[in-house]
Parts: structure tokens; sequence; C-alpha cells
């Protein structure tokens, strides 16, 4: 990296010229601002001090020093306290000559580490999944893909929450008011027919409180004790209780959401390595309790319930186990953390939730430490923020939430209208004009959501989304499709194969040229700060300049009509050099890339 040779290259005139002995990471060196000629930017005033000379003088003697030290730099220009490198031509033409054909330019080497296990989706079993989980699957499924391409080992899991009183609403509406009815005999998918009682708890059990609230019992204490709540929580008991009958109906209910899930998930075209149910960790979570009571780490109340005291710590009292013996989302995730960390001894574990749950996941790390596990350090929350539709937020239990199989359809339907208005499947056949559809409607959805950093709420407008202009997944997609017909055009009309092509490295370059490439040297740098920041963002937000770089250069600067045949394959080459870095970029988002529109 050139940018690494010139930092190099300016530690040694420190030393050499002042005496200084800097770290390389330390010398500050940036992309030089459009306005100024050059390529990389070194700031000098941090050593004017130490040198007893003006900014300017200091900016010429390391200048002076650079260019006779560094070979790849040809000239350089000082702008007060700062120093613009100019890189040679043939070093930007020598990276395009050797990278134009790679889909792995900006990958790292593999390392020999512990893998990072990175956990996403972690549905509930009583509803089907929607908009806020499409972020989870994407952002998860990401992040773990961008791992791997900075070298890392990377496990993906997911931990299903099949267990929990919200699993009993679904299964005691179900029972109470669903007359034997099953996916196959409705024709809905299992996991939406599940849903479909967890919001006919929620209405019946509401019709009850206010029932109980009319006699002129207070609120909190209607909510507390209503029949149907009451009987959720008994079956709650039972299930722990191992009862035949619920775990029956347990297991036929949450088979039908594993098979709605699935299909799901083929659609979005996530994965995963392993699963996890909690049905099977919170007997380890309860365990962890009990060794944890026994060893005077955690305490009991007099009602029998257990809890964890971090006051200490700047939090409160947090709850480990229900005086009925039951436990709660903590005494499982606690459970997940152990038999994750047995199973895979990672270097780090991330955790994809939403950021409504950042109190709960600063206690699991403090409660393991607690209970003696060194390793909870390596415990990191992916936290990032809610995502919402121009109408507001959703909610499950009122069922006003988006469902991912209804959005995923939709989308294919405006894919569909966008794409015949603009006339991009002429020529195609129906099968490959629905396969276009479908590539460009998941672009779009993926694209929407992860442009905007993870930290940050952000609202799903579908229509904006599919848009062809501006910062868009179809923007983009439709981008690396006019490059593939400019390649083909290069070989069949002009004789260019790429995979022969050699170029002129002493060629010059004009500045369109020049943007494109300098933008190409910067992949492999934002896919480590998004590895290290694990930030998709920036990986999507790149390759939309990436795009609306070449776009310019596209319009501005002839290809195929070059008439110098040297410059022609040179611009053929920066063609496919794009090409493949788009398709790479968008890969790491889980996005495929058309060949033609």
């Amino acid at each position: 990296m050139i940018d690494l040779l010139i930092q190099e290259s300016a530690k040694k005139a420190l030393e050499s010229l002042y005496g200084l002995i800097v770290d390389t990471n330390d010398i500050v060196l940036s992309a030089t601002k459009k306005e100024f000629e050059g390529d990389f930017t070194m700031v000098v005033f941090p050593y004017v001090k130490a040198a007893k000379k003006s900014p300017e003088q200091v900016a010429k003697e390391i200048g002076d020093f650079i260019i006779n030290d560094c070979s790849k730099i040809e000239s350089y220009n000082i702008i007060k306290g700062f120093v613009n490198f100019v890189v040679t031509k043939s070093f930007w033409l020598t990276l395009v000559d050797e990278n134009k054909q790679s889909f792995t330019y900006g990958y790292q080497p593999i390392k020999e580490d512990k893998p990072i296990v990175v956990e996403y989706s972690s549905p509930n079993t009583n509803k089907p999944l929607h908009l806020g989980h499409i972020r989870n699957n994407l952002l998860g499924w990401s992040v773990a893909e961008i791992l791997k391409a900075n070298g890392y080992a990377v496990k993906k899991v997911n931990l299903v929450n099949d267990r929990g009183i919200h699993i009993c609403k679904s299964m005691l509406a179900w029972q109470k008011f669903g007359n034997g009815e099953t996916p196959q005999s409705t024709n809905m998918k299992g996991d939406h027919l599940v849903g479909k009682y967890y919001v006919i708890f929620d209405k019946e059990n509401k019709r009850q409180i206010a029932e109980i609230v009319s006699t002129g019992v207070e609120q909190e204490v209607a909510e507390k004790t209503s029949p149907l709540l009451i009987e959720a929580q008994e079956m709650l008991r039972k299930w722990e209780a191992k009862d035949e009958e619920i775990l029956n109906l347990w297991n036929t209910m949450n088979g039908w959401v594993y098979e709605g899930f699935d299909e799901t998930y083929k659609k979005l075209g996530v994965d995963f390595d392993k699963i996890y149910y909690e049905s099977q960790t919170y007997l380890l979570g309860k365990d962890l309790v009990k060794s944890g009571l026994d060893k005077g780490a955690l305490y009991q109340r007099e009602d029998n319930s257990v809890w964890c005291d971090l006051t200490s710590e700047g939090l409160d009292e947090k709850l480990l186990q229900r005086a009925d013996g039951t436990s709660v989302y903590m005494t499982q995730d606690l459970g997940t953390a152990l038999l994750r960390h047995n199973d895979f001894d990672s270097d780090r574990l991330i955790y994809v939730v939403g950021n409504e749950q950042n109190y709960h996941f600063s206690v699991l790390k403090l409660v393991l430490k607690k209970l003696g596990f060194d390793w909870s350090d390596k415990l990191f929350h992916l936290s990032y923020g809610m995502v919402e539709l121009p109408e507001g937020k959703m909610k499950s239990r009122e069922g006003t939430v988006v469902d991912a199989d209804d959005l995923v359809d939709e989308m294919i339907e405006t894919a569909r209208r966008q794409t015949e208005e603009h006339g991009k499947t002429d020529g195609f056949t129906e099968q490959e004009a629905n396969k276009l559809y479908r590539m460009l409607a998941l672009g779009a959805l993926k694209y929407f959501i992860l442009k905007v950093d993870p930290s940050k709420n952000m609202t799903f407008n579908p229509k904006e989304s599919i848009d062809f202009n501006g910062n868009t997944g179809p923007f983009i997609q439709y981008t690396h499709a006019r490059i593939r017909s400019i390649l083909r055009k290069a070989e069949t009309e002009k004789g260019f194969n790429i995979n022969h092509i050699k170029i002129n490295t002493t060629l010059e370059l004009n500045q369109k040229e020049l943007d494109v490439i300098r933008t190409l040297y910067a992949f492999p740098s934002v896919v480590q700060q998004a590895g290290a920041t694990y930030s998709p963002a920036l990986i999507a937000n790149y390759t939309y300049e990436l795009a609306k770089t070449f776009n310019t250069f596209y319009q501005d600067t002839p290809i195929l009509k070059e008439g110098n045949l040297e410059i022609m394959a040179m611009r053929v080459s920066i063609t496919a050099f794009v090409g493949n870095v788009i398709k790479t970029a968008m890969s790491l988002l889980g996005i495929q890339v058309p060949e033609r529109m």
C-alpha cells in the first residue's frame, strides 16, 4: 500500500532530519482534497517545534527526503504545514494491471486465530420474522462476511427463543380459539399462523383486563391478574415440569414456525453454521444460577427468587430466577454464553441485538464476571437502531408489524413495475426477467438497510429504496450491468479479452481516470475499517461512491471509441477492475449484481 510506504519514508525522514523517533501509525496521512494537486497529504505541524523551523521549511525538507527515498512519489507541493504527495502514474496503472481480474482484491490473508462468533436473528417462535428482524439478519450476516474478508475465521450462529411466557401465549390462544387449524388446513405459513394466535391472545387479554378494571380494580393489578395471563403462566410452569401434553403442543407449533423461518431465511439469503435453542440452554443457565448461589456470588430472597446485586457496578439488582423456579431471559443467556464458549473457545462473541437491549448485555457481562468467567470480556454487543416505516413504529402484539415475507413480495412487485417502466428487461425471457426482479428487489432492500450506520435508527421507505437513481442498490446494480455490457462489446467488437490485456504503465492518466483508480485503491482500507467497526454501511457507501465516480468517467471519457488502442486497453482494464470491486463489495452485503439490464 503506497500510503504505508509514504509513512515509512516519513518516519525515516523525521529521524534522519530531526532525530525524532515516531511510530509509523502516528504519522497523519490522508487522501488529498480534490481542490489540491496530489494523492496523499501529510500534516507536519506536530514536528515543527522539535525541528525549530517554520511549517513550510519542515514540509520542504520532509518532501525532499521522501522524493529521494520513495521511488513511487514523483513530486510534492506544500500548502502551509501540509505536504501533498503526487504518486507516479506507473504505480496507479500497475495497480489496475495486477488487479483487473481479481475478485478477492481487498481481502486479507486468512489468520490462524480463534474464531469470531457472530450471533444474529434470534427470533421468537411466537411470530413470523418482520422488518426489524430483516435489519438484524442482514446486519449480522454482512458483518460475518466482512470479518471473513479481513481474514478471520467466523462462525455464524442463531439463538432461537423457543420457550417462555410469550410462546405460551400463542399456544394457549391456539388451544382455546384455534379449532384445530393447521398450516395445511389454512394454507398459511406456519410462523404466520402461530403469530396470528399471539395477536388473538393480546386482544382477548386486553378485553379481560378492561372488564376487571370496570369493576374498580386498578389497571396495574388487572394486568397481573387477568385469567388468560394466569393460564399462560401456569402453562409455562407445566412446560418446565415437562408436562407431556404441553410439550407435544409446543413441539407441534414450533415445528410449524421453523418451517416458516427456513423459507424466509432462504428468501433473504442468510444462513447459519449452528443454531442454538433456549429450550436446550436454559437448564445450563439454571445450573449456573445454582452454582453462583452456592458460591455466594448471588443471593436468594425470602420468596425463593434468585438475584445478582450489581449496585456496586452502578446498576441495580437483577432477577435471575423467579420465585416459582422458572427462568428469565438472563438465565438462558448465561447458559448459552457458556455453551458457546465451550463449543468454539472463540476470540470474540458478537451479539447483533437492537439497542433496546443495551442494559441487558451490560448485565450479562457483569453477571458472567461475578460467576468467575474472565472470558466475559470477549462479549461484544453490536447494538443497532430501530427500523421504522414512514407510518411509524410496529407492534407485534397488535399485529401492526411489517411481515418479512410480505415485504419481500411487495419489493419484487415494485421492482417489476419500475424495471418494466424503464425498459430494462427488453429481450429477456420471462424466467430471466423474474430472476432480475428478485435480484433488484433484494438488492434494494438490503442496500437501503445496510447503508445506514448500525447505531442509527432508520426509516425504511420501499419506494425510495428501489429507485434507479441516487444512493440505492438498483443504481449500483445497473452500473455493474453497464460495465458488463462494455466488456462484452470490448471483446466481441474490439477483440479485447481482459485475460490477455497488458497495460502500458508509461501512459498518462487524465483526472477522471485518476479519480476512479484512487477510489479503487481505497477499497482494501474500507474493508478493514468496516471489519474493525462492524459497519457494513462503510462498504455500502463506498460502493455508491465508486459507482458514481465510474459513471462520471464513463460519461466524460471515451472507452470503446478511443482511437489509441493502448489507451483503450487501459480504460477497458479500469472498467473491468471497477466491475469486479462492485461485485465483491456488494457480495459482502449479500447483494447479487446482474450481468445485463
